[in-house]
């Protein structure tokens, strides 16, 4: 099988192209290097099966010409840090929206069916029902990522009846672990290379939310495309699960457990205080409180290894460990 990896040269993308190249498959990984790194990809580059494209998703004609003779398309491209929304309210537009509809639309040049879609829960934005199912409606998204992510949703499900397409939409929890190039737990650690005396955090900590380690991302992907394909066959079809662990984080949890490990991977004879700000929010676009209900996933048979904490906890020794000291990386 010849898989097609959109941001596969990112956090998620590239651990991805490292569990399909280990099963013996042709692995393609297309990125722009915006928040992928290279070095990711070391591993995959020593595989005669491998191949790396550096191009934009804007550039159509360029997505055609590579994805063509693809079995499957894994798209993971995207602005995942929230909140640049705020202030380039374009960016999801352009690299969210339209890259989506760039994908989908060189695939039905190019006659490929099959898709993979990374979504996320934030398109359920401040949903009054916890844990919070796939069919929670309507959907009020307060985060230009958010939206984006929603409104290509809405393209996948129209390219599936209009195209013959097959497609799984996963709406992910926080995904956490090595690679992860921002979110909180990176941003954390990053404050503590340059300040170990102490952690500042935004927001007073009270904000909730479903973590999901990316090992465990990947496994539920695989699960979910070969469940649905099994009961599909080779017809039309179009999916949507939430992707999370059981249980939420708080962030006085994430913070907590990040200056610990801290503490001791650099053997300090105290542990960094914490310092919280104010509000229930870490930005704006922020939800402050998510939980996903994944029972629709668990009913096929699949079940996180890690519940939340867990996931925490080992994605902050997991950075701690392969990062710390390398201030590149936080810079």
């Amino acid at each position: 099988m010849k898989v097609f990896i959109t941001g596969g040269a990112g956090f998620i993308g590239s651990q991805m192209a490292e569990v399909f190249l280990r099963e013996g498959h042709e692995v393609v990984c297309y990125d722009n290097l915006i928040l992928g790194k290279r070095e990711f990809l070391k591993g995959c580059e020593q595989n005669a099966k491998f191949r790396f494209v550096e191009a934009d998703l804007l550039d159509l004609d360029r997505v055609v010409a590579e994805i063509a003779g693809t079995d499957l398309v894994v798209h993971l491209a995207a602005n995942s840090d929230i909140s640049q929304g705020a202030e380039k309210s374009d960016v999801d537009l352009k690299n969210g929206t339209i890259a989506t509809f760039n994908t989908l639309e060189a695939m039905r040049r190019a006659k490929v069916r099959n898709l993979l879609f990374a979504s996320t829960s934030a398109i359920y934005g401040e949903a009054s029902k916890k844990p919070t199912p796939e069919d929670y409606g309507p959907l009020f998204p307060i985060s230009f990522y958010g939206a984006s992510k929603l409104a290509c949703e809405g393209l996948v499900s129209a390219f599936v009846h209009n195209c013959g397409f097959r497609a799984v939409v996963f709406r992910f929890a926080n995904i956490v672990g090595p690679r992860s190039t921002h979110g909180a737990i990176h941003d954390f650690i990053g404050r503590l290379v340059k300040d170990s005396s102490v952690l500042k955090v935004l927001g007073n900590g009270t904000q909730q939310k479903s973590y999901l380690h990316v090992t465990d991302c990947i496994d539920g992907m695989r699960f979910a495309w070969d469940k649905c394909s099994a009961k599909h066959g080779e017809s039309e079809f179009f999916e949507c699960f939430n992707l999370a662990s059981h249980g939420v984080s708080n962030v006085k949890y994430l913070a907590q457990t990040t200056v610990e490990e801290f503490a001791k991977a650099r053997e300090m004879k105290s542990v960094p205080k914490v310092e919280f700000g104010e509000g229930n929010r870490g930005w704006v676009g922020d939800v402050p409180f998510t939980w996903l209900d994944g029972s629709r996933l668990e009913a096929l048979g699949w079940k996180a290894r890690l519940e939340s904490d867990q996931a925490v906890r080992e994605a902050v020794k997991q950075i701690i460990r392969d990062k710390l000291g390398s201030k590149e990386s936080f810079l």
